[in-house]
């Protein structure tokens, strides 16, 4: 943007946030700010119609992404945006719904939600903000901590094996598959608009730091120390065998975009199926006549 361009005492996304909730209540270098950010770049270049664009956020800090976005959309109960956005998307097949929440949120208290979602090739975006604990409640273990990580409910170490989630979306059908921290903002970016041009069942991790509980407790230092991090653990291998993704504590983490293929969504197979079944007579659900 030019100088002479800027408008002085308004937000260059004002068109795409409620600015009447602001100022945010996210911690001071919480990561999920950065996220929102991509998704409305993203959500700009992609050429979509803000209209026809409708986010699903669950509990948890990232579920207040819903409150702050000027698009339709939902802040639901826990663990359930993944069943809101399906039956969103189902009622009006023309809407690009996007589900935006945090890991507990997606595939701890909702992950039955997210492996089906996956299964039936559902045609949703989901980006997955993981900080590596349940932020909002206390900081506690969650399903994707590293083993050994210090949290409320383990103050001697997690000794649970951790979700692999690029292993997880692929494994259950995701057709888009991508990884990358806050720290790689245009890559986000570029994921984001990739997700939402696509069909299918798309699914962006983004690991973003928690300052105030998962840092804190395990002496990680602040926003800027957990950039850092970022930057000088992660190596981008895109293609990579979503197997060998798992994330240590403090150890490397890989990221890139892991799969990207076509295939039939939900809708196309229910319309081909009865088509066949029932002949001339069915009208395929969502498509125009």
């Amino acid at each position: 943007m030019k100088p002479e361009d800027r408008v002085e005492g308004r937000h260059p996304m004002e068109e795409f946030l409620r600015m009447d909730r602001m100022p945010h209540i996210w911690c001071s270098g919480c990561g999920i700010g950065i996220v929102v950010t991509s998704f409305i770049e993203a959500l700009q270049k992609s050429g979509l119609d803000p209209n026809k664009v409708c986010v699903c956020s669950g509990i948890g800090c990232t579920g207040r992404v819903a409150g702050y976005v000027k698009l339709d959309s939902f802040h639901t109960t826990h663990g359930r945006p993944v069943p809101f956005a399906t039956g969103l998307k189902l009622a009006n097949p023309e809407l690009k719904v996007v589900v935006f929440s945090g890991d507990g949120d997606i595939v701890g208290i909702g992950g039955n939600h997210f492996i089906h979602a996956a299964r039936r090739n559902m045609d949703i975006v989901v980006i997955c903000v993981n900080n590596f604990n349940y932020a909002m409640t206390g900081g506690q273990v969650a399903a994707t901590t590293p083993i050994g990580a210090n949290l409320s409910t383990a103050p001697y170490g997690n000794f649970e094996y951790p979700f692999n989630l690029p292993y997880l979306a692929e494994a259950c059908g995701a057709t888009y598959v991508a990884r990358w921290t806050c720290l790689h903002i245009r890559r986000v970016t570029k994921s984001i608009q990739e997700a939402l041009q696509k069909r299918g069942f798309s699914f962006i991790e983004v690991i973003t730091p928690c300052v105030t509980l998962y840092a804190r407790r395990n002496r990680l230092g602040d926003g800027l120390n957990l950039l850092r991090y970022y930057y000088e653990n992660s190596e981008i291998r895109h293609g990579a065998d979503t197997r060998t993704l798992d994330i240590g504590y403090q150890g490397k983490i890989i990221v890139g975009k892991f799969v990207d293929i076509e295939k039939p969504t939900f809708l196309d197979c229910m319309n081909n199926h009865l088509r066949k079944v029932l002949g001339d007579k069915y009208q395929p659900w969502g498509v125009k006549s």
